[in-house]
């Protein structure tokens, strides 16, 4: 099945109250990317969670580890910068979830 997309929200100087998504378990999410995006993770489950980044590079034909962030139950993470060379698939970054229950996200654009 194809990833649930998410729409970015652009950081303001008079300030941005950000809107939550729920994030997709099953499919995995993805983004626009121009070097300039964050995501930021709510878990707000009562177990910790992975938030699992593909990273699609190679170097020297070697695969680069995907990048893995642990969010604390009830903690949230900002995660990023991606450069686009390291993390974009057809422009858009990929991500994964070890568990979807009561987890949100937001993509910021800096």
């Amino acid at each position: 099945m194809a990833r649930t997309t998410f729409s970015h929200q652009q950081i303001v100087r008079t300030g941005l109250e950000e809107t939550y998504a729920a994030v997709d378990a099953v499919n995995g999410n993805d983004f626009a990317n121009d070097g300039r995006m964050f995501l930021l993770v709510k878990n707000g489950a009562g177990a910790p969670i992975t938030v699992t980044v593909v990273t699609p590079t190679t170097v020297d034909g070697n695969a680069v580890t995907d990048l893995a962030v642990v969010v604390t139950n009830a903690e949230q993470r900002m995660i990023g910068p991606f450069p686009p060379n390291l993390y974009n698939t057809d422009g858009k970054v990929q991500v994964d979830y070890s568990s979807g229950t009561t987890v949100t996200a937001a993509v910021l654009r800096l």
